[in-house]
């Protein structure tokens, strides 16, 4: 249980002491500064404290907000402030030095017997909050919008205030900024003006986010399971039940924002269920296809791997640009254009639609698939993705090559996480030592070309060999080793140009690409679906790597990127299995190769999360709006 310190004497009738229960604190009154720290150090260690002025009127779901998210070490709103248990020691310090009285410079006493003089009770929240600020620790203040916190002065203030909150439907509030504020078209319009009461009615039976995101997890599994019937009832039920699993996707984040039930487990889970359940139902799709005599493994892959690069440039853009944008933000007149375009409402909602989001995607897969077949609800889905990835693809790059964007230094933050996103392994890091010297001596004016040039150059190759050869030639295998070359110069220098970014989609589609290829080419049964394995559980590594840079926890450890080969060594090992081995052999070596990547890289990943979920790391989430 929580602690909270109660200064002061609470106006008759206050709520205040009630309000603070109900949000699981332990209220403890004091009546002066003395009392507030001395009750401060007697509360265990493990626990989050609150100080709150007793004065203060505001609504419980603002208090909620500033007391209680567990993503903060420290946070306040006018009259309150708290820290979980790593921010205690700075909120002691703060604390007495809010308690003691400002020194007064014409004071002729000695500055000991100047600050032994206690500051009046009244205000010592805020003048805490503002003591840890400037002590230098980051103290959260939450956007409360029309929510109401408030310290008022005097009796006609307070009544004032409390007319205030009267006026705001407090629960209302609570449901609104449970939606996240950016959705899509479908997922805004269609689905939270219902799902966020879903998100409360869970909340009231105490279940939590992470239950939810399981229960999601579960119905897409069985969605897939009724696509694999290969039967009209069960691609109807499938698509159902995909738009039910979406439903529950929608209801976990809002359930996490309206009760702040936020943690690292849960983002991690939140996210890579996400991809499970749809490419789960890809296979699905493949499997009932077959069920009726049509082959679609090589669609429901490709489109994987498509879904998959789309994401992977999306990452490594934002690597590039977004968390790394100066103050004054991209000045590109593309970026320029799109701001006059937010101007108009309706191009917002055309613009999210377009780029096909989850909501639309999973709207569109489950429609399908109750209505056509496999191989229509596959080619549609593709051709979806092709053009969304082609719209974004493209404006990023006329953002990149922008004058602004090639002048803006890139971080080596950011270079080290392209680098990381690239996945390299043991082969491309020493073809790069060995190749730094001719990459530092290219000339300046190529960097923002030099890498992505070399990167495509080398997917192009291997991809391109592998589809013009026959089954077991040893071709693609002199390619790949060509491939490696080109991974280890394109990465021999820090990733900092402005195209740097596509660097870690070449080489994505460059190894999914040439699994698909060779499984199709070797032409018997089962080796499409063998590398569907192997690309999923690669694909999994590759996701995994984004959320732990995106939680600021670091990449993978380099011995786990290197076990597994890095994405040239993969690509390599796929080339010269299929040079040595007869066809109807290549689909075990592959089920064999993705078994044991997935054993060791879900091995390491469940590891980190759940290390990083007993300590305490914080979570990445999405924020709903302002209340």
């Amino acid at each position: 249980m929580s602690t909270a310190i109660l200064t002061g004497q609470p106006a008759p009738g206050s709520p205040l002491e009630a309000d603070l229960r109900a949000l699981g604190f332990d209220v403890r009154p004091a009546s002066d500064a003395a009392e507030a720290e001395t009750l401060l150090a007697e509360v265990p260690a493990g626990r989050r404290v609150a100080l709150v002025d007793a004065r203060l009127v505001g609504h419980r779901h603002a208090l909620r907000l500033g007391l209680t998210d567990p993503r903060f070490e420290a946070a306040a709103v006018p009259g309150a402030v708290t820290a979980r248990p790593a921010a205690r020691p700075a909120l002691a310090r703060a604390l007495h030095e809010a308690a003691a009285d400002p020194a007064d410079p014409a004071d002729p006493a000695p500055a000991e017997a100047r600050t032994a003089v206690r500051a009046p009770v009244a205000g010592l929240a805020d003048r805490t909050a503002d003591a840890l600020t400037e002590a230098g620790t980051a103290v959260h203040r939450p956007e409360l919008g029309s929510l109401v916190a408030a310290v008022p002065a005097d009796p006609q203030a307070a009544a004032e205030a409390r007319q205030a909150v009267a006026a705001v439907d407090d629960e209302a509030v609570r449901l609104r900024s449970a939606v996240k504020a950016r959705d899509g078209f479908f997922t805004t319009f269609c689905i939270s003006p219902y799902s966020r009461y879903l998100a409360r009615w869970c909340a009231r039976r105490g279940l939590t986010p992470n239950q939810v995101t399981t229960a999601s997890l579960l119905t897409a599994l069985i969605a897939a399971g009724c696509a694999a019937t290969g039967t009209r009832p069960g691609f109807v039920a499938a698509g159902v039940l995909l738009l039910l699993s979406f439903v529950l996707d929608c209801t976990d984040g809002q359930l996490a924002r309206y009760s702040l039930q936020y943690s690292t487990l849960g983002a991690w889970l939140d996210a890579t269920f996400d991809r499970a359940k749809e490419y789960a139902y890809y296979a699905g799709l493949a499997l009932g296809a077959a069920r009726g005599g049509d082959d679609v493994w090589a669609l429901a892959l490709g489109a994987m791997v498509l879904q998959s690069c789309r994401h992977v440039v999306d990452f490594s853009y934002t690597e590039a640009y977004v968390n790394n944008a100066p103050a004054s933000g991209n000045t590109s007149p593309t970026a320029a254009l799109s701001d006059r375009l937010d101007s108009l409402g309706w191009t917002v909602w055309l613009r999210r639609m377009i780029v096909l989001p989850i909501g639309e995607r999973w709207a569109l897969i489950a429609v399908l698939t109750a209505a056509t077949t496999p191989r229509i609800t596959l080619v549609v889905l593709l051709v979806g993705c092709a053009l969304a990835a082609c719209y974004t693809t493209a404006g990023r790059l006329l953002r990149s090559l922008s004058a602004a964007a090639r002048r803006t230094p890139r971080t080596d933050r950011a270079a080290a996480a392209l680098a990381d996103l690239a996945d390299g392994g043991l082969i491309a890091d020493s073809f790069g030592q060995a190749l730094a010297p001719v990459a530092r001596r290219l000339p300046r004016r190529l960097s923002d070309f030099t890498a992505p040039a070399v990167a495509l150059l080398g997917a192009a190759l291997v991809t391109a060999v592998s589809a013009a050869c026959d089954y077991g030639s040893w071709w693609p295998v002199v390619a790949a080793c060509g491939y490696c070359g080109a991974a280890g110069l394109a990465t021999a220098r820090p990733l900092k140009g402005a195209l740097d970014w596509l660097v870690p989609p070449f080489f994505r589609a460059a190894e999914y690409g040439t699994v698909l290829i060779l499984a199709a080419r070797a032409g018997v049964n089962g080796a499409l679906p063998a590398g569907f394995g192997l690309v999923a559980a690669v694909a999994y590594h590759h996701y995994d790597t984004v959320y732990r840079i995106r939680g600021d926890a670091g990449a993978p450890p380099k011995r786990l990127v290197r076990l597994i080969g890095g994405h040239e060594g993969r690509v390599l090992l796929v080339t010269v299995l299929a040079g040595l081995l007869a066809a109807p052999d290549f689909p075990l070596a592959l089920t064999v190769f993705a078994v044991a990547a997935a054993v060791v890289v879900l091995f390491e990943s469940i590891r980190f999360w759940v290390s990083a979920h007993q300590g305490g790391a914080p979570a990445v989430h999405d924020e709903g709006e302002p209340a």
